[in-house]
């Protein structure tokens, strides 16, 4: 959606493919983790979950008083990791910053919190220097800092925003216009891969670990990647729970590109400064309709029905709009509905609205 609205690099680029819902999470310090955890209630002794940015505010405070930064890290500007992020942060009442592109692409203006881009492998060692006490990452990230003792992961999105879509799967238009069939042939394949992730329960999951954690692909080690992939997910060490939707690949239409997904993120980057003017509620559906192409889902779907390898039932209904219904499963309980996305983004607190922008490092009308 970056590339579609010309931050950073300007790109035609389609997607026809939801790559997975949920599967991230924040993470934070040992040393953070002591500091938040009297503000969090418990049970039975342990925390209780969703744990709210709210308990991080000690904390911050505490850092200011000190003189210190709160350097937190997150994969792109404009990636999920970083949306999620701060979505976290501001439902806490914590100001992740604001961008004024071109002149400030930090997004640092009036933060709390001070994000910034750090490779995802490269995330556990960042934090155990010192040089981030914290961050937002797909896994196996997060568990790797439980298994090496480093961290705690305090929220996984699920508890965020529940089944929000993740990675997409992405091609140049141009690719797409030239290579329709193929293009359609490689969407039918990750349907396929999507479905026998999710099949009987996760029953292939245990396999699909042992391809990831080969050197080729992401590399970490099978019981790290395990610990999020089989229905359960660890915080605290030895505080694993059941998280069955961790990660989705292919039910609730996990894999359908939605128009209102492709909304959702645009509303987010018009939050904090990346679209610094104030765009019409068509503006954002033009553009969600450019990039998401569920009429391509829906081929490569029909032609898998046809060759007896799926069913009908699998898949969106004929007639679908694109657009979810609206929902409130978000940690601050506000409602998001697609169709109004201007009208959403007057609900937050914290964040851009109306006809406001980023101008010379303030927020101006």
């Amino acid at each position: 959606m970056g590339a579609a609205i010309g931050y950073g690099t300007k790109a035609e680029l389609v997607s026809a493919f939801t790559m997975t819902l949920n599967g991230d999470a924040i993470t934070v310090s040992n040393d953070v983790w002591k500091q938040m955890k009297p503000q969090v209630p418990l049970e039975g002794g342990k925390p209780v979950h969703p744990i709210k940015a709210d308990a991080l505010k000690p904390v911050l405070e505490k850092y200011k008083s000190e003189g210190k930064p709160f350097n937190m890290g997150m994969t792109f500007p404009v990636g999920t990791h970083n949306l999620k992020l701060r979505y976290w942060l501001a439902a806490g009442g914590i100001n992740p910053g604001f961008y004024e592109p071109p002149a400030d692409t930090s997004g640092n203006i009036n933060a709390e919190a001070m994000l910034s881009v750090t490779p995802p492998p490269q995330m556990p060692a960042t934090m155990d220097s010192g040089t981030i006490v914290g961050y937002c990452v797909g896994e196996p990230w997060n568990q790797q800092a439980v298994f090496k003792g480093i961290g705690v992961p305090v929220i996984s999105d699920y508890e965020l925003m529940k089944n929000s879509s993740e990675k997409i799967f992405v091609v140049s238009k141009e690719f797409a216009d030239k290579y329709p069939n193929t293009h359609v042939a490689v969407v039918k394949a990750l349907i396929r891969a999507s479905m026998w992730l999710d099949a009987e329960g996760n029953k292939n999951r245990n396999e699909g670990v042992e391809m990831l954690s080969q050197k080729q692909y992401v590399g970490a080690d099978y019981n790290v990647i395990a610990n999020s992939m089989n229905g359960t997910f660890e915080y605290e060490k030895g505080d694993k729970r059941d998280l069955p939707d961790f990660n989705v690949f292919f039910r609730y239409n996990g894999s359908y590109p939605y128009y209102s997904d492709a909304v959702w993120f645009l509303t987010q980057m018009r939050r904090w400064g990346m679209i610094n003017e104030e765009k019409p509620d068509s503006w954002y559906m033009d553009i969600a309709k450019k990039v998401y192409r569920p009429d391509v889902y829906m081929t490569a779907a029909k032609a898998l029905i046809a060759e007896g390898k799926a069913k009908a039932s699998d898949f969106p209904a004929e007639g679908e709009s694109g657009f979810k219904p609206a929902s409130s499963d978000f940690i601050d309980g506000i409602a998001y509905d697609s169709n109004k996305p201007n009208d959403y983004l007057k609900q937050f607190a914290i964040g851009l609205k109306g006809k406001q922008k980023v101008s010379g490092g303030k927020i101006v009308e």
